[in-house]
């Protein structure tokens, strides 16, 4: 059974509800590959979340773009995953390099972040990625096994998971990691999962490409055997989401 393509849309904090309504206008009326091509997933700021859920097309899901490492109680300005699972959101970001970066969220909150929401039944698209500094310093695949090693060490089922691969000197930059080079990584990642945790889980997990995906660039990254799909940004509030999640179309007809 191969990985089903899977396509994120992360709007990160942008929208007012004229503009929220526009984009779902725009990704209900998009033609897209079946369901059982491709898994697209937006994610709305929290506040959007209902909104977004009751008028989505059904064949798209939700997932909110963090949650509380814990259950909730006295974390004023949190939400728990208790809380998502109460709105039937289905899906969370946890561990975005904004987060790691600005909020100074370690390798260890972000593994018990993802090991709590998935304990409550949510899914989890975790996130994983070096700077410019370290890719410069040749330790892309130490940072990002670390970063992964520290998740794996909190979970037992991956079933549930998507690693999402960003390199964060290509989140809205403009500048993309090559094909090669998000294959290299992609690579790396699966053969440390196969050596780490299992050889079921390499094959099975999949491991999705974000950094300044477009339309122009998708089809050429998403023919790379180890790229599973996008976890885009800024792309993903524009109709040109719509010709990312074609671009799934490559790997059906690889």
């Amino acid at each position: 059974m191969g990985r089903k393509f899977f396509v994120g849309g992360n709007w990160k904090c942008n929208g007012t509800t004229e503009e929220v309504n526009k984009i779902v206008s725009t990704l209900n009326a998009g033609e897209v590959p079946s369901q059982d091509v491709v898994e697209v997933v937006v994610s709305p700021p929290f506040v959007f979340l209902p909104l977004v859920k009751t008028s989505l097309r059904p064949d798209f899901h939700v997932a909110a773009q963090n949650c509380w490492v814990k259950k909730g109680g006295a974390f004023t300005g949190e939400v728990s995953a208790e809380m998502l699972v109460n709105l039937s959101i289905p899906w969370v970001i946890i561990g975005h390099s904004e987060r790691r970066l600005i909020l100074k969220e370690s390798n260890e909150f972000v593994a018990d972040k993802v090991a709590y929401a998935l304990s409550q039944g949510l899914k989890v698209i975790a996130c994983i990625g070096e700077t410019l500094e370290q890719r410069e310093a040749g330790s892309t695949v130490a940072v990002v096994a670390e970063q992964t090693k520290a998740i794996a060490a909190k979970i037992s089922n991956w079933t549930d998971v998507v690693l999402a691969y960003e390199p964060v000197w290509a989140i809205g930059t403009g500048k993309v990691a090559t094909p090669a080079q998000a294959q290299e990584v992609h690579f790396e990642l699966r053969k440390w999962l196969q050596a780490n945790v299992s050889p079921e889980v390499a094959a099975s997990t999949r491991i999705i490409y974000g950094g300044s995906v477009t339309a122009a660039n998708c089809k050429e990254l998403a023919a790379q055997p180890d790229v599973d799909g996008f976890l885009v940004g800024g792309a993903s509030l524009k109709p040109e989401f719509i010709d990312i999640i074609k671009s799934a179309e490559v790997k059906k007809n690889a």
